[in-house]
């Protein structure tokens, strides 16, 4: 029987035409961040599953590729739960990880501490366009800074990075989970309530305000508190201006939103907009909710219209660190979805630019072996040159040979024969 020659569903090979724009965006992102004071490091692919699943992570928790145990340590016979074979998993994002990372290194590191991370994660998610099973995450994140200069730098390098990508007139949607807990607690909702609650909201943007009620009806919430909470919504339409939005949550909401909160997500929109250098819109959504239960402030998300969806995000989770010390730690983080950004990168024809000059030196299969070193000599001059250089045998089919190798960008193809 054959082995499986396509890849595992929901994982892909990477032709060398995307590797090479992927190469050339990472440099980018690097280079970027490290121009804001990032500092680079990585973490393993996998963590504890204790870890993983510490109820931080929300749906993700679900799609865990779990790592079973390992020689002696697994017993299949007496095993009885999936503790007693499972104690590794892959993880799901970069956030946990680094988390764990700050907690166990922190005493050698500056505070505040500003990390780059770029690695592979994995869900087991349903396969769709730009989502996939094994992706490439970008994280920045700023670790020990209680202030809102995290979320200004954090939304500045990030807005910075896709600007020299190319992308302009995307959006940067901004909203405050304490701003979502203050709506609900003024609409009568119970604080047990909440996270059902803005999970049925997180999906207005596909059903909506309609649907959030049916939902919301359906969970057998009392009709004062659902109308109460949509009405806040209705009202917010058309005030995607974060000044206007959260003033008019403000006024509204009275006692029930501290007044810290309201006046720092308007400094940060005054300092974001006063000092971008990307095209972009800063909107204030009240709507967003985004998934992870270790969102403690602050939230954002990148919106592309050519994409139709969310292309990174991020916030504020001042718990977590101190889950695994004891004692919290502010920290915010950004997210740039890295495999949604190269598929229009792809989809738009994007050519990396400032590329060398490619030659190829095709040699016929019995040339002399001293005019080889010449032509091999001839390479390495080019090469220091600064010109891509590939010296390869030819092939039967030249003429396909050749057709192939113009796609890939060679300028220039010298054929090498015994007869020269």
């Amino acid at each position: 029987m054959a082995l499986a020659k396509k890849p595992v569903n929901g994982m892909k090979d990477i032709l060398p035409e995307e590797m090479q724009i992927r190469d050339y965006v990472m440099n980018v992102i690097k280079e970027t961040y490290r121009s804001f004071g990032f500092t680079p490091i990585e973490t393993p692919c996998m963590e504890n599953i204790g870890n993983l699943s510490s109820k931080q992570g929300g749906e993700n928790e679900k799609l865990i590729f779990k790592v079973l145990k390992r020689g002696e340590k697994l017993n299949l016979e007496t095993a009885q739960t999936e503790n007693d074979v499972v104690d590794f998993g892959m993880r799901y994002d970069l956030t946990v990880p680094l988390a764990r990372f700050y907690a166990n290194n922190s005493n050698d590191l500056p505070a505040p501490f500003k990390a780059l991370q770029m690695g592979n994660v994995w869900r087991a998610d349903r396969p769709q366009r730009g989502r996939y099973r094994q992706f490439m995450q970008c994280d920045i994140d700023i670790l020990g800074e209680p202030g809102n200069l995290a979320e200004i730098e954090l939304i500045l390098a990030t807005t910075t990075t896709l600007g020299k990508l190319g992308f302009k007139n995307f959006q940067i949607r901004i909203n405050e989970r304490r701003i979502l807990k203050a709506m609900a607690k003024y609409s009568g909702f119970s604080e047990e309530s909440f996270d059902t609650v803005f999970i049925i909201l997180d999906k207005m943007d596909k059903i909506g305000l309609d649907g959030v009620a049916q939902e919301l009806e359906n969970s057998q919430f009392p009709k004062e508190s659902i109308d109460k909470y949509l009405n806040l919504f209705q009202c917010l339409k058309g005030k995607e201006d974060v000044a206007e939005g959260v003033s008019y949550l403000a006024n509204e909401l009275g006692e029930y939103l501290d007044e810290e909160v309201a006046r720092s997500l308007k400094e940060i929109a005054e300092s974001v907009n006063a000092t971008k250098e990307a095209e972009f819109a800063l909107v204030f959504d009240p709507t967003l909710v985004r998934g992870m239960s270790y969102y403690t402030g602050t939230i954002f998300e990148i919106a592309m219209p050519e994409f139709g969806g969310s292309c990174g995000g991020g916030g504020r989770y001042d718990g977590m660190i101190g889950k695994f010390t004891g004692k919290d730690v502010p920290a915010c983080g950004f997210s740039i979805g890295f495999e949604r950004i190269i598929l229009l990168l792809l989809e738009s024809g994007f050519q990396v630019p400032g590329q060398s000059e490619k030659i190829a030196y095709l040699i016929e299969k019995n040339y002399p072996g001293d005019k080889l070193v010449q032509v091999i000599a001839e390479a390495q001059k080019q090469r220091k040159d600064g010109k891509q250089v590939l010296v390869a045998r030819m092939n039967k089919n030249r003429k396909f040979q050749k057709e192939k190798l113009a796609a890939e960008g060679y300028c220039e193809i010298k054929e090498f024969f015994n007869r020269d």
